[in-house]
């Protein structure tokens, strides 16, 4: 154990009660019922605390915290914490005193809840520990480690649907091309309001709205001459040959 290494306290319950065990007998394991329940040697504080690898299971006086007993585990599960056969509130912890003797005794808890949380906190632990040892290998020998290989295997292929591809892509709303209009002119919509607008006809030809004729308008010339147009005669308005039709047959129309 090295000096820099502080101690962290992993669980702490306030009762817990401790047990004289008989030796075991066989290596079935241990049964609480053998242990004399209604009469505990000791009862007092439990807290597990730890020091780099190992953990350290302190039985202390709820009142003056002096310790009465402490059990290092340095493994778990193992010969120095062991849960009996007959009961999941019940369990054997081997003690040291620092001199070099041990012994076994049997302590229990009387909430489910709290050997549950007795259990866990050694657990998570020994999970740690675990995990330390692993990257420190990793560390020392960083090429010995797993290594992902992506080549493609003899005789491996890869197949791929371009036709889905293109589907999805056209379903994501890619924005079409416009096409090019002629003359390099783009058509305006309509203003609002419904009015149609006025139509110039070019030089030399007529524009016909309804039954008149429109005469197109010529600006003078830079020479200062003018140029006029022939006076188309009036074409007959289809109102009239009407009329005249209708007089022919009838004779008199007032």
């Amino acid at each position: 154990m090295e000096e820099g290494e502080y101690e962290s306290v992993l669980c702490v319950k306030p009762e817990v009660h401790v047990y004289r065990i008989p030796p075991r007998a066989t290596n079935r394991g241990y049964r609480a019922a053998e242990w004399q329940l209604d009469q505990p040697s000791w009862s007092g504080r439990l807290r597990i605390t730890a020091k780099g690898q190992v953990a350290y299971i302190k039985l202390e006086d709820r009142t003056s915290g002096e310790l009465f007993a402490q059990a290092p585990v340095d493994q778990f599960p193992g010969t120095a914490v062991e849960s009996v056969m007959d009961s999941s509130r019940y369990f054997v912890i081997r003690i040291e005193d620092g001199n070099g003797r041990r012994a076994f005794i049997g302590i229990g808890f009387g909430d489910r809840g709290d050997a549950f949380d007795f259990n866990v906190a050694l657990q998570d632990h020994f999970k740690w520990v675990k995990q330390q040892c692993e990257f420190a290998k990793q560390a020392e020998n960083p090429d010995q480690g797993p290594k992902l290989d992506l080549s493609f295997k003899e005789g491996q292929t890869i197949k791929l649907n371009i036709a889905n591809m293109k589907k999805k892509e056209g379903a994501a709303g890619t924005p079409r091309a416009r096409p090019a209009s002629t003359g390099g002119l783009s058509l305006l919509p309509p203003p609002p309001g419904g009015k149609t607008s006025t139509l110039i006809p070019p030089p030399g030809e007529q524009l016909s709205v309804g039954a008149s004729i429109v005469q197109p308008a010529v600006a003078p010339s830079s020479g200062g001459a003018t140029v006029s147009w022939p006076q188309p005669k009036p074409a007959a308005t289809a109102t009239a040959d009407i009329w005249g039709d209708f007089t022919k047959s009838t004779g008199d129309c007032t």
